[in-house]
């Protein structure tokens, strides 16, 4: 008879399927208490200013509405955690879209209609809303997102970009760009006649919205309850608590009753956060046979009045590639936008696609094969730290990418393949994203059947953290997966991290790990038979992850791409793609294919067809709605697939996973573009490349 395969690195079928496309999984939106009223947000109509006066009459007299909340009665909050939740707290209007009321109502009709029926005066003030590279508010930060300094250099930047036989200064611009989860952002809340609070919320972690209700409420956090136990789709815009989450409480205390607050697909691009523009200058030095002497990367970006969110666009460029010297600095300017926010892979998104496409200019200026050019250039240590990689699968992508993709049997001269009216090319990306890891708590459970119960307050967006945590629990306890039940996505469950960062995994899986191998030695350690209510292991990785790490820890990756583009139109299609990763051990093969080629497909729409354009003059982004703003279909990516490396790095966790959900975006857009230059001989080094930005160069 042949044994089982182990749990952990089987294609394990994702635990919640069913439920979801049965309709059985319930969503933040979908719990609808008894007595629920439902609350409307009404927008802020000017850019910049302050709410002269709310007039309420009409609305209140409307059949249905039961409340109108404004600056001047909404609940008082102690100063939140992030400036974003201090909503109707004063008549200031930071930006267009800020929410300056909300009508509650008996149902979302009656809201809607109390919305409409509402007059709001305004005094508007001046606005500015357009980041331009020479903007005189740009200003050096301190740190960008993730802590990162904003400025590193080592050597001599200057000199090395002086002394350079061959260099390559190149400007690349990218517009802001919007999450579109499938789900929009909602709340449901309510407080119970005993006061605890009962919060289903949209989010990537139930315990920071949790811990900011409290703060901003001055409510204990063991008196509020908040589930996320199925979300639709997250990207970053979820990652941290969003204003409805706030009215919802705010008008479950005013009215006494349960509230729903669900975002239009339109508000969204002003209340859950974007992709800030950026404006990034890349100069690479190098000696004629490619050897990187110099790397400079410069970026602009733009902030809010409320907050500052610098993303780290260049900080991928300490990472990637050798150079004696190097200069990496972010500039930031606040503007009257609202406030940009966590998007996919972060920082080493618009950083990677302005790198690699400097690469591949070198490339192309040193007649030089760009895998090549990768290959030669591949660091030993991490060039900004100095530190040693606990792996690097880099040169092995590039290389198993190129053979499945064949790489090398194109002609490497541009515009040179035509096929009717198409010009056909190929491009080639390289990705890198660091490897985080967060301190998480886990219990695990032994019943006196046999079976097991692990929980951990971890959010299932989509990736399937139920089924890959109930595998790392099979593995710990040498059981079968169909022995463990999971529990997650509850405050009551013990606090783990946000599902961001790719640090899910790998933080709520070490913590589940942990707890498994103590009850296991518990139970071993036990005799006779278990109690009624069995045995339970509580623990946290504070220690083991506070610890610091003498190595550089990265996920790597290689993109291949073709395209054809229409040489009358200038329509650019997707032919196929072809990802290869290195993420350490993989831990399900199922659940992480589909992570990558998520990736790999909105990397494809940065690239083609996504934008998020500021009307300066209105003060406001134009495309908010999915017929505007262009998410691929499945036609826009015919062809996609993702393979990895086998690594195994023991200096990671001790299931030596490294995360996935961001290294397949990182790289995507650049060898999409780099596929469009090859094709055609054109670099058009602003995103997206549409017809119009590519057309006028093929006439």
């Amino acid at each position: 008879m042949s044994q089982a395969p182990p749990p952990l690195g089987t294609p394990a079928v994702r635990r919640e399927g069913r439920d979801k496309v049965t309709g059985a999984a319930r969503y933040a939106a979908e719990h609808t208490p008894p007595g629920c009223l439902y609350g409307r947000i009404v927008p802020a109509a000017v850019a910049r200013g302050r709410v002269l006066a709310v007039d309420t009459a009409d609305a209140l007299a409307l059949p249905g509405v039961r409340a109108v909340l404004t600056h001047h009665d909404a609940p008082r909050l102690a100063e939140p955690d992030d400036p974003i939740l201090a909503v109707l707290q004063d008549d200031r209007v930071p930006h267009r879209g800020w929410p300056v009321a909300l009508v509650v109502a008996e149902t979302p009709e009656a809201a809607d209609a109390g919305v409409e029926a509402l007059h709001v005066a305004y005094e508007a003030e001046r606005h500015d809303v357009r980041l331009t590279p020479d903007h005189p508010g740009l200003y050096t930060p301190d740190t960008v997102n993730g802590g990162y300094p904003a400025v590193r250099e080592r050597g001599d930047t200057d000199r090395a970009l002086a002394a350079a036989p061959v260099l390559i200064d190149s400007t690349y611009t990218l517009g802001a760009l919007h999450n579109h989860p499938m789900e929009p952002h909602a709340t449901t809340a309510w407080r119970d006649g005993d006061g605890h609070l009962t919060v289903h919320d949209s989010s990537q972690g139930a315990t920071p919205v949790r811990d900011s209700l409290a703060a901003a409420f001055g409510i204990p956090p063991g008196r509020i309850t908040v589930r996320s136990e199925h979300v639709g789709g997250g990207f970053g815009s979820k990652g941290t608590p969003r204003p409805q989450c706030v009215l919802a409480v705010m008008a479950a205390l005013r009215t006494g009753h349960p509230v729903k607050v669900v975002l239009s697909r339109r508000q969204m691009a002003a209340l859950v956060g974007h992709r800030a523009p950026t404006v990034q200058r890349v100069r690479l030095g190098a000696e004629l046979d490619g050897t990187l002497t110099v790397v400079d990367h410069d970026v602009a970006t733009h902030t809010s009045t409320l907050k500052e969110f610098v993303e780290q666009a260049a900080v991928p460029a300490r990472v990637m590639y050798g150079s004696a010297a190097g200069r990496t600095a972010h500039q930031v300017v606040a503007l009257d936008v609202p406030s940009p926010s966590w998007m996919r892979a972060p920082g080493e998104t618009p950083g990677m696609y302005a790198l690699e496409s400097a690469m591949d200019e070198l490339a192309s200026a040193l007649g030089m094969d760009p895998v090549e050019l990768r290959l030669h250039n591949d660091p030993a240590h991490e060039p900004d730290s100095g530190r040693p990689f606990s792996s690097r699968g880099l040169t092995a992508c590039l290389e198993t990418g190129a053979a499945r993709f064949g790489w090398y049997g194109r002609d490497p001269s541009p515009a040179a393949r035509e096929e009717g009216q198409h010009l056909v090319g190929t491009g080639v990306a390289a990705a890198t994203y660091p490897v985080y890891i967060s301190s998480s708590g886990a219990f695990a459970h032994a019943a006196p059947d046999g079976s097991y119960r692990i929980g951990v307050n971890a959010t299932d967006i989509g990736t399937g953290a139920r089924t890959v945590l109930a595998q790392i629990a099979a593995d710990a306890l040498a059981t079968s997966l169909d022995n463990v039940r999971t529990e997650i996505g509850s405050s009551e469950l013990p606090d783990a991290p946000v599902a961001g960062g790719s640090t899910g995994t790998a933080s709520w899986g070490w913590a589940v790990h942990k707890a498994c191998v103590l009850l296991r030695r518990r139970l071993r350690e036990h005799t006779g038979p278990l109690p009624a209510d069995g045995l339970t292991v509580t623990t946290d990785t504070r220690e083991e992850t506070g610890r610091d790490s003498p190595y550089a820890r990265h996920a790597f990756g290689a993109h291949f791409a073709e395209v054809a583009v229409h040489a009358r139109t200038g329509e650019v299609r997707l032919r196929r793609m072809l990802g290869v990763f290195a993420a350490g051990r993989i831990l399900n093969p199922r659940t992480a294919r589909s992570q990558f080629i998520g990736g790999m497909t909105m990397g494809v729409g940065m690239a083609l067809t996504e934008s998020s354009t500021m009307d300066p003059a209105f003060g406001d982004f134009t495309e908010r709605d999915l017929a505007s703003y262009h998410v691929p279909a499945c036609a826009d990516v015919p062809r996609i697939e993702a393979h990895w490396i086998d690594e195994d790095d023991p200096h990671l966790n001790p299931m030596g996973g490294k995360g996935i959900g961001e290294i397949g975006i990182v790289g995507a857009a650049a060898a999409v573009a780099n596929a469009v230059r090859h094709a055609t001989a054109v670099r058009v080094r602003d995103l997206p490349i549409t017809p119009d930005t590519l057309l006028p160069y093929l006439l």
